[in-house]
């Protein structure tokens, strides 16, 4: 958190809302450096008690700040996206050739925070003989060394592929060449790849560490424990799930999308936020206070 700008907001009577994007959350507080909890002693605690509100994006995150004793009000507003137009899915998934390879996608950043070693000795324990595992993202904390030699280790090099980050139209088609995918976390605040995934209609595997119960009440997923024995259970029912069945998924995903996480309607949640909080309007009921 800066506190320059908490300075400039006081000086200034100014209205101060801080979206700590994770940063409040238990497993980042339990694993910062200590460095950050020496910041967090000295000053960061003290600025975020002076500020006006805070912006959750979902309310597990909500419940982290409530958590650490801040009593500001905070509004539940989820990130958003933009929705793939003009984009052929077709049921393409469905029906094709027997025995053709599928692909898993996780796309995140490579970091110990996100759960892949259990990831891959899940891989290891259920062989499966047509999926390959494709991980894509930008090395965070020098952890993708780690990935790299346990790969060797369990012999999976024949069905893990790390392609390293991806962007515009690469990261799209990782996306549309996926059947299923992956994000074995042991936290998110959010976890805006979940909501990208389920726009381009892919049903989802994620964490009780990451605020998606969505993906079982809308039944377009799999949430589960964010331990080696939840992430091998999650993922034997993806891969053994019928290509009907995850296309079916797939297809309530990105309505889910559709309904509730496009910008629009978050754009104007936050201009509701930002009015109350200046005096102009009722308090919206995602606020809580």
């Amino acid at each position: 958190f800066a506190g320059a700008v908490a300075r400039f907001a006081r000086g200034r009577k100014l209205p101060l809302i801080v979206a700590p994007r994770g940063m409040l959350e238990p497993w980042a507080i339990n694993n910062s450096k200590w460095k950050k909890k020496l910041a967090w002693m000295l000053y960061q605690k003290r600025d975020l008690e002076r500020v006006t509100a805070f912006h959750a994006t979902a309310l597990s995150e909500a419940g982290s700040i409530r958590a650490l004793g801040f009593k500001q009000p905070i509004a539940v507003i989820p990130n958003g996206v933009q929705l793939p137009e003009a984009i052929e899915f077709e049921g393409s998934k469905v029906g094709r050739c027997e025995g053709a390879e599928k692909t898993a996608l996780f796309l995140s950043r490579i970091s110990p925070k996100k759960g892949l070693p259990m990831l891959l000795d899940a891989w290891k324990k259920l062989a499966p003989t047509d999926w390959r595992l494709v991980i894509a993202g930008n090395d965070d904390s020098n952890h993708l060394p780690v990935l790299e030699r346990q790969i060797a280790e369990l012999g999976l090099s024949d069905q893990v592929e790390l392609v390293g980050p991806l962007f515009g139209d690469a990261k799209e088609q990782a996306y549309l060449n996926a059947d299923l995918f992956v994000l074995p976390s042991y936290s998110e605040n959010f976890g805006i790849v979940v909501t990208e995934a389920l726009g381009y209609q892919l049903p989802v595997l994620t964490t009780t560490g990451c605020p998606w119960e969505e993906l079982e009440t809308e039944r377009c997923g799999w949430w589960v424990e964010p331990t080696p024995a939840g992430i091998e259970a999650g993922l034997k029912s993806a891969l053994e799930a019928s290509d009907a069945e995850r296309a079916a998924m797939g297809e309530r995903g990105r309505e889910l999308v559709k309904n509730k996480y496009l910008w629009p309607a978050i754009a104007n949640d936050m201009a509701r936020f930002y009015q109350w909080l200046l005096g102009n309007g009722d308090k919206p009921d995602f606020v809580i206070e």
